[in-house]
């Protein structure tokens, strides 16, 4: 009897340590079940942008390879916002591109004193770490179509400079903004396996830190082979979703923004009226300026993940005078002001704490100089990405891009503070 009790004894204490590996073994899986990841190709070509770089742009192929971790949250989460995007995909990359992208400026009037040289200055070779959101707008067990935004840092050793990288109005320094956005359609050929294909605009830029600063943009199909163990829980709905209530609200939204510049008046001046002896011809120093930003918005949160409303926005521009002495200096007397005033519409997009601010406005008042009205449009766009603080009564913060036409004008750090109404 007691030698039974002590075989039952041991059985019982078998059962319970597979057991609790079982349950660690399923534990495991269901959470390895959220992770994949992606291989891309890019084949791209530089998109020319205005008249004057097409007067200087030669070689415009580019080609990129992409390794990407994928995270989605599945019905088993209960994530409301995971719902209501329809369970989207957060990718986190390496992408590394090869570029044979080429620059050449030929004698011509419109340069000034700028005098050809005797080579053709190159973008040279990007890589990129990034982020992006995919938000599939249809799935079922076989096809996925989605549009994907994302942002991230690059670093490109051929920047612009004076001794042999002249003619690259592209890029003025080594690190750079990144943005990227795309649409897909991906076929699951095997139970965790898809593959996708689609197109993809990724844009490279200093954010107005550094000059040059026209920003490299290129266009291209992009295929990739994705594995994905979320997809089947997602497309199957192997769960209960639970939505919880949201409750829609009015506030003012209220910003201060400190950021900078370098000014494209001075790079057009160094580049164009500058005599080839002198120490500032052509330079790659230039002046940093500092901008300061106040937005007072009125905002709707009509649905957990969007909120829209429209806002003032104040502007001052230290660097005023410096515009106002170079516009002296050619002959011109046009008004300057540090002060610029307008007028905007604002679309917040959110995921949990983080989300993404756009806004297009447009100047209800602007004294910037000649160059100003010459290149800037009546209105402007702000993009940025910010983080909110719930346990500090939806204290944010984040960062913006303040351009006109995509052109950046200048980069900015923000911080907000939101007034229930």
């Amino acid at each position: 009897m007691r030698r039974h009790l002590i075989i039952y004894m041991t059985l019982v204490c078998c059962i319970k340590t597979y057991a609790a590996d079982l349950s660690f073994s399923t534990q495991e899986n269901d959470s390895s079940r959220h992770v994949g990841f992606s291989l891309s190709a890019i084949p791209a070509r530089l998109v020319v942008m205005d008249s004057w770089q097409r007067k200087w742009q030669r070689n415009k192929q580019s080609f990129s390879l992409a390794a990407e971790v994928n995270y989605s949250a599945t019905p088993r989460d209960s994530n409301a916002f995971a719902s209501d995007y329809n369970y989207p995909i957060f990718g986190f990359g390496l992408k590394f591109s090869r570029n044979d992208v080429t620059m050449h400026r030929s004698p011509d009037p419109a340069w000034g004193m700028a005098q050809e040289v005797d080579y053709d200055s190159r973008l040279g070779n990007i890589t990129t770490a990034y982020a992006t959101f995919t938000r599939p707008l249809y799935r079922d067990r076989h096809w996925m179509f989605d549009y994907m935004l994302g942002t991230g840092i690059s670093w490109g050793k051929h920047k612009y400079n004076n001794p042999d990288n002249i003619d690259n109005e592209l890029i003025g320094s080594r690190f750079h903004v990144y943005f990227t956005g795309g649409a897909h359609a991906t076929y699951r050929f095997a139970h965790q396996w898809g593959i996708s294909a689609g197109v993809e605009f990724f844009h490279h830029s200093n954010g107005a830190l550094n000059r040059p600063n026209k920003g490299a943009n290129f266009l291209g199909p992009v295929v990739a082979l994705r594995y994905m163990p979320y997809y089947p829980s997602v497309a199957d709905r192997q769960a209960n979703i639970i939505r919880k209530p949201f409750q829609k609200r009015l506030y003012a939204n209220l910003t201060l923004g400190v950021g900078g510049k370098t000014l494209n008046e001075d790079w057009q001046l160094t580049q164009f009226h500058t005599h080839p002896d002198s120490a500032s011809y052509r330079t790659n120093r230039f002046h940093f300026y500092t901008a300061y930003s106040a937005q007072a918005d009125l905002m709707y949160r009509y649905a957990r993940r969007w909120a829209s409303g429209v806002g003032a926005d104040l502007f001052y521009g230290t660097y005023a005078d410096r515009v106002e002495a170079i516009d002296q200096q050619a002959g011109s007397d046009v008004k300057h002001s540090p002060w610029s005033v307008g007028l905007a519409f604002k679309h917040h997009v959110y995921y949990q704490n983080w989300s993404a601010a756009m806004s297009l406005g447009y100047y209800l008042y602007r004294h910037m100089g000649v160059n100003a009205k010459e290149i800037e449009k009546p209105y402007y766009e702000r993009i940025g990405v910010h983080y909110t603080f719930p346990a500090l009564r939806g204290l944010t913060i984040g960062f913006n891009i303040k351009a006109h036409l995509t052109k950046a004008d200048l980069t900015e750090f923000v911080v907000s503070y939101p007034i229930e109404l």
